[in-house]
Formats: C-alpha cells, structure tokens, sequence
C-alpha cells in the first residue's frame, strides 16, 4: 500500500506488471483548527482517503494503487496570528509537487493523484497549476460537482474545524481531538468563500477569532465515516481516470 515500504526491485516490477500503478500523493497543511482539533487535520484525512482508496481496490485485477508519504506542508496565510501555521510559498509548493511527479513519471510512473483537503485559495490554485503542469490528476473538492456530494456544512462554507472536518478527524483518530473542548464550542457561521472574495485574508478578520468556523460541537465519527465513504467512492472515481490516461 505504501510506496515507500517497497524495495528497488520491487518498484522496477510495477512497470512491467499486468495492473496500471496508480500514485496518491496527500496533501495539506499544519496550521489550527481551533482549540479541539490537530494542526494536522488537513494531512490527516487526505491520508485517510488514501488508505481507504487503497483498502478499496486492494486485488482489482487492472489498477494497483501505492500511497507516498504525505506532504503536510502547504499555503497557510490565512491562519497567521495563531501558534502552529507553518506556511511555506506558493512556488515552494507548485516546485515540490511538480519534481515529486516528474521523478515518478522520468521512472515511468506517471499516473500520480494528488489528493488535497487544505481549502485556501492560493494553495489550491497552486496545486491544479501543478497538476496540469506535470501530468498528474488531482481530486478538486472544491469543484461545485464534487462539494455537492459532501455535506450541508462544507457546502455552505463555513466548514474550517467545524462539524466536517472535525468528524472526518473523530472517525480516524479520535485520540486527537480534546472532545471537552469540542463540545463546549458555539456556532460560528462564517461563509469562507463569500469572506475570501470580500477580500478578507485572515481568519480573524472573518470572525474567526478561534481559528474555526462551522458548528465543531456537532460533529460524530459516525458522520465522519459516512463522509469518509462519500470521499473515496470520489477518489476511486478518480483513481480509474487516471489509470486509463484520462
């Protein structure tokens, strides 16, 4: 399942087997997700999403699927003001993600998925600019045809370590979410989206005086799992694309 586990040879026989080998390369950022969850929240469920795509299509007869390790480093402005963002630049992270890919593909290993749950514009931007550039699918959430299977809180926007991502977290490790502190949370209805274009580039200035928004307090690992399968039935859907060179 994990790329780097394999030996040499082993990585040499890929090339030659009878199934497509596929790539997933998660994606985030370490930046905070309130007083409740971990600053690596983002990394955390595009790893989950991998290892389930993986599970999933573990003995398909025409697709293998390997996961890499995880960069968790990505465009984090929004969150400076609060201890734990580690921002790194836009060409840091297209200059990565672009020489990750082309040393796969120089091996003849170019069918790569990025998969991402980090939101903010300039990362994302980043990252589809890096895809086209090298060749490589990416699994875009943010797309209005993939938001609208997710759910009614990340549809809205107002989704940064609320009720989503916090149940995403507490269906994969919920060792790290300090529940105490969760559920003493209020509301904040904050419109990320609508915030951005208004030109607001920081999480305070949007009302977001926790570092979250959304309804945290709400969330369940039963939600989470549920949205878990609604991610990777998307991520398969993807993983096939890419193995037919589509």
């Amino acid at each position: 399942m994990y790329f780097a586990e394999l030996t040499s040879p082993e990585v040499e026989a890929l090339r030659s087997g009878s199934r497509t080998p596929v790539l997933l390369l998660p994606v985030g950022a370490v930046e905070p997700h309130g007083p409740h969850a971990p600053l690596g929240t983002d990394p955390l469920i595009s790893q989950g999403m991998c290892e389930r795509a993986a599970r999933r299509l573990d003995g398909d007869p025409e697709v293998r699927v390997l996961i890499l390790p995880a960069l968790p480093y990505g465009v984090t402005r929004f969150a400076r003001g609060f201890a734990g963002g580690v921002h790194v630049g836009a060409e840091t992270l297209f200059a990565l993600v672009t020489d990750v890919c082309r040393a796969l593909a120089e091996q003849g290993l170019d069918r790569v998925v990025i998969v991402n749950n980090h939101f903010e514009p300039e990362h994302v931007a980043t990252l589809r600019r890096a895809a086209e550039s090298a060749g490589a699918a990416y699994l875009d959430l943010v797309r209005r045809r993939n938001a609208e299977r997710l759910t009614e809180e990340f549809r809205s926007g107002s989704c940064h370590a609320g009720r989503y991502e916090t149940s995403l977290v507490l269906a994969d490790r919920p060792d790290l979410v300090d529940t105490a502190a969760m559920r003493a949370l209020p509301a904040v209805p904050v419109d990320l989206p609508s915030a951005m274009r208004a030109g607001q580039a920081d999480f305070r200035d949007m009302g977001m005086t926790a570092a979250y928004c959304g309804a945290p307090a709400e969330a369940t690992a039963e939600e989470g799992a549920e949205t878990f399968e609604t991610l990777t039935t998307m991520l398969v859907e993807t993983i096939r694309a890419a193995a037919k060179g589509a």
